[in-house]
């Protein structure tokens, strides 16, 4: 890759992991330190992953040395060639080693040491910034005192080994820690996802399936709501006993005026009324501990109620798309019919994108379209289970990637190489990134788009992010027979693996759960299509969408009626808003026209005035 290319790479990743950030995060609401170590680590991670596929690095030596990195030097192959081209995607020799250290550290200390103390200070209810860094401190003591443990029991086990290297042992032992915690993990959520990801798709062809798992989301986010709102009002309800027991003349009073300015603005109103028309004795006064408290409780209050509120507003929005999508099917005039006012928000919409357009999308073409796509997402799916069970097997090769990577490389084909190499990590990112963006643990950990994902669950992304993505580019390394330790042929060792940590670190690791281990995605796929997890998550109490269940088909009512209230109130507010639009209107008419009086006032119907006077 040239310097040019790499730096158009750059720039792009850079871009992409800022549209996410800014799609899931708020840039003008949160803190700034909680921005910047999560847009850190999302971009190094994207990084890696497009850097890793789509630059080859040719090495010009006495004999033809093509270094095809289906991430940046994926791997050196002799040729005894007289001729020697250079590839558009050429990289100087001494580049990529220097960004690879660069990238990999940086990600590694972000995911290990600054995170889970930025995560720690972001929930602290400190007052100051000194009082959030001791919380943070002191919440992280058993996680960092764990690695300090570690680190001194290292030592000891050095001091018994003079034949080994300081640096050597500790960087060995820590790269093959963080690589199999990290493939651990891997495996699972890419079980997950090889299966979920073209199973949506197909689904997604079918309205009705559709519509009815909106309803069923609709009631759950429904009771969600209910709960928050009840929460916020407790939490209210707090602060105004705060409110008044703490005067104006008191030392606390600053902290008192912090936590009113993370309220709403109604309850904020609400509150200093209630204050003015209260005259009796003060309450206890708090002490600051309770305050910092207080404090936690009214940030995560509000975070937790502006989510569910706007997570209802866009699972309303989709019920009714998909209302309209299954009325318009039957048009005779084939042109998709909103039940609200749409107004065109760009030219695309306006002139392109019309309502025949969309009707021949949404009734007739996008159905196969989904279809379509579900068959090649499950194709692949299929390649990358079918390679990761036998990715080891080197005489015969079996590995379906090796297989296509090993044909382009006899024909010297080396787009053929960064293409193939760009599509296969790319769908094994999304099937385990799209995983990262989908799970929720109960309240703790949930990404909600629409810039509603606190602060917690966006450095909690990023520390996943950072620990998946080098054991997943090495396993897809290990996929396309790159990785030497694989492999097992005397293959000059490419700069990812040279730099970031090889399988090949330790025996009992390397020739046992780096084999094995990943073999479970099979186990993990076949249990994801039966819907085990959901099943399971079913019979405790944590109601996921499964058809045949009967306590969700009264889920799926219950949501139903709650879209047709809704319905019913949105129709409502648009009738009225138009009525006094009308209204409005009118009156303009009439006052204009009563600069030219006629003989006899007539009375307008519309605005039930005197045609002469108009407005006074």
């Amino acid at each position: 890759m040239s310097g040019a290319a790499l730096a158009v790479v750059v720039v792009v990743v850079f871009l992409l992991a800022l549209y996410l950030l800014q799609r899931y995060g708020d840039l003008r609401k949160q803190q700034r330190v909680v921005l910047l170590g999560t847009l850190l680590s999302w971009y190094l991670c994207f990084l890696i992953v497009f850097i890793l596929s789509v630059s080859p690095i040719v090495s010009p030596i006495n004999t033809r040395q093509y270094t095809s990195n289906a991430t940046q030097t994926l791997k050196t192959i002799s040729l005894s060639v007289p001729k020697c081209e250079e590839p558009w995607s050429y990289i100087p020799d001494g580049i990529l080693p220097v960004f690879w250290r660069v990238v990999y550290w940086t990600s590694q200390f972000l995911t290990w040491m600054l995170l889970p103390f930025m995560q720690s200070y972001a929930r602290a209810g400190a007052f100051s910034r000194m009082g959030k860094m001791k919380t943070a401190l002191i919440e992280n003591a058993i996680y960092y005192g764990t690695y300090l443990l570690i680190f001194i029991s290292l030592l000891i086990y050095l001091a018994a080994h003079p034949k080994w290297t300081l640096t050597w042992y500790l960087q060995t032992i820590g790269i093959t820690a963080a690589n199999t915690w990290g493939l651990f993990l891997l495996v699972l959520l890419l079980g997950y996802g090889l299966v979920e990801i073209p199973r949506s798709y197909w689904l997604s062809s079918s309205p009705d399936y559709l519509l009815a798992k909106t309803y069923f989301k609709a009631a759950k986010i429904a009771v969600e709501k209910a709960e928050a709102e009840e929460n916020l009002v407790d939490v209210m309800e707090e602060v105004a006993g705060v409110h008044e027991s703490i005067r104006h003349n008191h030392s606390l009073r600053k902290c008192v005026d912090t936590i009113l300015t993370k309220c709403p603005v109604e309850y904020q109103e609400e509150i200093g009324r209630n204050v003015e028309n209260s005259g009796g004795e003060p309450s206890v006064i708090p002490t600051k501990k309770s305050l910092i408290n207080l404090h936690k409780k009214v940030i995560s209050a509000v975070q937790r109620h502006g989510q569910t509120r706007v997570q209802w507003s866009i699972l309303s929005d989709q019920a009714f798309h998909l209302e309209d999508v299954t009325k318009s099917r039957s048009s005779p005039t084939r042109q998709f019919t909103h039940s609200f006012l749409v107004t065109p928000s760009s030219w695309i919409r306006r002139f392109i994108y019309t309502s025949t357009v969309e009707w021949y999308w949404e009734c007739v073409f996008r159905q196969g379209f989904c279809r379509f796509v579900a068959v090649l997402l499950c194709l692949l799916s299929a390649a990358v289970v079918w390679s990761e069970c036998t990715f080891f097997s080197t005489h015969p090769v079996l590995s379906l990637f090796a297989v296509f990577i090993q044909a382009a490389e006899k024909h010297y084909n080396y787009i053929w190489i960064e293409m193939a190499c760009f599509a296969s990590i790319l769908f094994m990112c999304v099937c385990v990134y799209s995983t990262v963006f989908s799970i929720r643990f109960f309240n703790y950990y949930y990404l909600v788009p629409h810039h509603q994902t606190d602060a917690y669950s966006l450095q909690f992304s990023g520390m996943l992010f950072c620990r998946l993505t080098p054991p997943l580019c090495l396993n897809f390394l290990g996929l396309i027979h790159m990785d030497s330790a694989i492999s097992h042929q005397d293959r000059i060792q490419t700069s990812y693996t040279s730099i970031m940590g090889s399988m090949r670190l330790l025996s009992f690791i390397s020739d046992g759960f780096y084999i094995y281990y990943p073999m479970l995605v099979l186990l993990l796929c076949l249990a994801t299509f039966y819907k085990l997890g959901s099943r399971c998550l079913n019979l405790l109490g944590f109601h996921q969408y499964v058809s045949d269940d009967d306590l969700i088909s009264d889920l799926v009512d219950e949501g139903r009626e709650l879209i047709r209230r809704e319905r019913r109130k949105r129709q409502k507010a648009e009738d009225g808003e138009n009525r006094r639009f009308v209204r409005i209107f009118t009156q303009l008419i009439c006052y204009s026209g009563s600069k030219y009086p006629k003989p006899k006032a007539k009375l307008c119907p519309l605005c039930c005035m005197t045609g002469s006077s108009g407005l006074r």
